[in-house]
């Protein structure tokens, strides 16, 4: 596997099966974006109320959402990139709103797992530097997040 994935379910309503298949989508979407092997990401499953605590937190947007991810590849002033061959390459954090999954799941009419897969895929290609502030951002992300998620299988 290309992916080293932590994850961690604060809620106890991820299965083991649930991690396997996001395991399996991630792997399958870090192939297709060329990302090396033992690169890792951690996964933090999280109830509305925590979610809403982190976006207000750290975004500064007192509302709930359904995923959030930290890159630590991204920068901040004044800091320096690190280069060397022993250092294992570090994604980032996902972290998903179960409730929020499950609830989006019904109104879309898919699957519980086709939305943490999607979830999963939005917050990974995020880690990986894409984005979706401007039109043109959103339709490179939005079309490589469906074009993983159809390959793979996951499909609505």
């Amino acid at each position: 596997m290309t992916l080293l994935i932590d994850f961690l379910d604060e809620t106890k309503l991820i299965t083991e099966d649930h991690e396997k298949e996001i395991e399996q989508l991630l792997n399958f979407a870090a192939k297709k974006e060329g990302v090396g092997a033992g690169t890792e990401v951690s996964i933090t499953f999280v109830t509305n109320e925590r979610i809403w605590e982190i976006n207000r937190d750290y975004r500064d947007k007192d509302a709930p959402t359904d995923v959030i991810s930290f890159a630590m590849e991204e920068l901040g002033e004044g800091e320096i990139k690190l280069i060397g061959e022993d250092i294992p390459r570090v994604l980032g954090d996902i972290i998903i709103s179960v409730q929020r999954a499950k609830e989006q799941a019904e109104e879309y009419g898919h699957s519980f797992m086709r939305e943490l897969g999607f979830l999963a895929v939005h917050g990974f290609l995020h880690l990986l530097g894409y984005d979706h502030m401007t039109a043109d951002e959103e339709k490179v992300m939005f079309t490589k997040q469906r074009e993983i998620l159809d390959e793979y299988g996951l499909i609505r």
